[in-house]
């Protein structure tokens, strides 16, 4: 379709979507923009020219030539023109290229239907989009790795039911965040290499006209493997009606959806850190955290990005709608939907692996901070391991666990009730029951953070290493299209 004009150079009196202005990077915008949407649609009628000449079917290699010379010559406004004529923007194109390239008029889109053109090049853009993300995503993760690298031995308090739970490490905890990551990228990865081209297959996936074209279907499907390899692809889906299957579709936003759950998980994470003063996002020199509050320091990029997070999970469930409300071979209604649903989609999930790669790239921990809370807990955390001390020390279990209750309930009550420091320690030590206790190494929290360190070392060193590794190597290229 068409742009239409703004009424104003500056676009003040015309709706601006976001994440055109303000969210998604240009290289995503450029792959959804007009330009490539429409030059990629002319490339494709190229790649069915080239491989109908290969066929000897008749057309000539002054016809090839004059397209090539017109791909990226695009008249938006004569499109605009045609659509307003003909109803349909695959038919105004089709004009405008005749127009740009008037000595292969007679031969663009011939035999072939819409979706021969629009369906195939979908495809390729969203290929070329996964391509993208999944750099960005590797980003994400190699910034990522170094924070838990870094935090690997750090003890912190963790949490379950948002409760004070057993002792973790920063850079453990960050490690669940990297492996969501992480497996989102091999998710991305098997999309992108699982995505087929749709093929030449005509008005209701029969390849009638193409059949008609050529004469033999040996030659059909010579046509379509010569078509598919100058897209770039493999293969092609092995049955189609006039569309690929939206299942395609549902499959590609889901694992966008995925990452963006992952990314809303994060981010609230950091949300909830910075409440706590123990990890902050980055923060800009002259950055505002409040209007009427000058001394706040909001985490706002996470929580910009867990409502972009959001939003990209609503937007995936629309393909679902989509193939379910399909008739037949194929119903219009999902030209539109689609027609938004899924630029925008990739146009989130960019945004989000934008910030996201600013926001772990650059996170400030509190140490001190994070020990305070640690030592706050501690001495209830330790209980367990005071309790076997004391009881190697020739104490009744039984007296000793009735003694810790009592006196981690009076402790407790202190702290909820009267706001004051958590005394349990100096309760027990000023019990003679717990006089073999060695509290030295009973109050290092480092001691109570199970094989946190070393989960984390084995993870980076087995899974995330050799996936950046793999990166460096230059692996698997985006293929292009080959016209």
């Amino acid at each position: 379709m068409a742009r239409r004009k703004r009424t104003q150079a500056d676009g003040t009196t015309t709706f601006e979507h976001p994440l055109t202005s303000r969210y998604a990077s240009a290289e995503m915008l450029a792959i959804w923009s007009p330009a490539a949407r429409y030059g990629t649609w002319r490339r494709i009628w190229l790649a069915l020219a080239e491989a109908q000449r290969e066929l000897e079917l008749p057309i000539k290699q002054t016809q090839i030539a004059a397209m090539k010379r017109a791909l990226d010559d695009i008249d938006f406004d004569a499109v605009a023109r045609y659509e307003r004529e003909t109803r349909h923007d695959v038919m105004a194109h089709i004009h405008a290229f005749g127009d740009a390239a008037p000595a292969a008029r007679g031969v663009i889109h011939l035999g072939a239907t819409s979706m021969d053109v629009v369906d195939n090049a979908d495809l390729v853009l969203m290929r070329r989009a996964l391509a993208l993300l999944k750099e960005r995503l590797l980003d994400v993760v190699a910034a990522l790795a170094e924070f838990c690298e870094q935090y690997a031995d750090l003890p912190t308090l963790g949490f379950t039911h948002l409760q004070p739970a057993q002792l973790t490490t920063v850079g453990k905890r960050a490690c669940l965040w990297l492996a969501d990551l992480v497996s989102v990228v091999e998710q991305v990865e098997r999309v992108h290499d699982g995505l087929k081209c749709r093929g030449l297959r005509g008005a209701t996936g029969t390849q009638a006209s193409f059949l008609q074209l050529l004469g033999s279907a040996a030659k059909v499907r010579r046509l379509e493997k010569i078509f598919t390899e100058k897209l770039g692809f493999d293969a092609c889906y092995p049955v189609c009606g006039q569309t690929y299957s939206r299942l395609v579709d549902i499959d590609a936003l889901g694992v966008l959806a995925g990452f963006a759950a992952a990314t809303q998980k994060i981010c609230n994470d950091i949300r909830l850190l910075s409440m706590l003063k123990e990890i902050d996002e980055p923060f800009g020199g002259k950055q505002v955290g409040s209007s009427a509050m000058p001394y706040k320091r909001n985490p706002m990029r996470s929580e910009r990005a867990t409502g972009l997070a959001r939003y990209l999970i609503s937007l995936s469930t629309s393909p679902a709608m989509t193939l379910g409300a399909q008739m037949f071979e194929r119903t219009l209604d999902d030209s539109s939907n689609k027609r938004l649903v899924v630029p925008e989609a990739f146009l989130t999930a960019d945004a989000l692996a934008v910030l996201l790669h600013n926001v772990l790239g650059g996170l400030v921990v509190y140490p001190a901070q994070i020990a305070a809370r640690v030592n706050a807990e501690l001495p209830f955390i330790a209980t367990e391991e005071i309790l076997v001390q004391a009881t190697a020390a020739g104490g009744d279990r039984q007296m000793l666990h009735e003694k810790l209750r009592q006196h981690s309930q009076a402790a407790g009550a202190r702290v909820k009730q009267d706001g004051a420091a958590n005394d349990l320690v100096e309760r027990l030590r000023a019990d003679a029951a717990f006089a073999g206790v060695n509290w030295r190494k009973t109050l290092d929290a480092r001691q109570y953070v199970g094989l946190a360190p070393q989960q984390t070392r084995e993870y980076l060193r087995k899974c995330v290493r050799p996936m950046l590794a793999k990166r460096k190597a230059g692996a698997r290229r985006p293929p292009e299209l080959h016209v």
